[in-house]
């Protein structure tokens, strides 16, 4: 299997979430959102999807 490098960003994910629970009739607050950002983020490393690295330049 070829490995892939995915770059995996919470704001980016937050901004998701957001806009489908705006568009599901939701209106969900800031703080909300980034909790569901953390969680979804916790839910890929937990499932192996991601690998967290810290890229130190």
């Amino acid at each position: 299997m070829k490995e892939i490098e995915v770059v995996i960003d919470t704001e980016e994910i937050a901004e998701f979430f957001y806009n489908e629970l705006v568009r599901r009739g939701y209106v969900p607050a800031e703080s909300e959102i980034d909790d569901l950002a953390d969680i979804m983020f916790e839910y890929l490393l937990e499932k192996c999807i991601i690998d967290e690295e810290m890229d130190v330049e």
